[in-house]
């Protein structure tokens, strides 16, 4: 994630914010159905996530925050 694409991908957040330890690990947990973005379930892992988008996965939800 760069500040200038304001951007960062499903797979690629669920890594950063630590929930997995691999982009495999988020891969398996999208497919199954088990992320949901701001209410739904989500199986794109390349779906952009952009500033305050809530993303719930393992009981606990993720807010983008600013990527600048």
């Amino acid at each position: 994630m760069t500040p200038s694409e304001n951007i960062i991908k499903l797979d690629q957040f669920i890594k950063w914010v630590g929930a997995v330890q691999t982009g495999g690990e988020a891969k398996l947990l999208i497919q199954d159905g088990r992320v949901k973005v701001n209410g739904k379930v989500e199986f794109q892992r390349g779906r952009k996530l952009v500033e305050g988008d809530r993303v719930l996965l393992l009981g606990e939800t993720f807010i983008v925050g600013s990527l600048e």
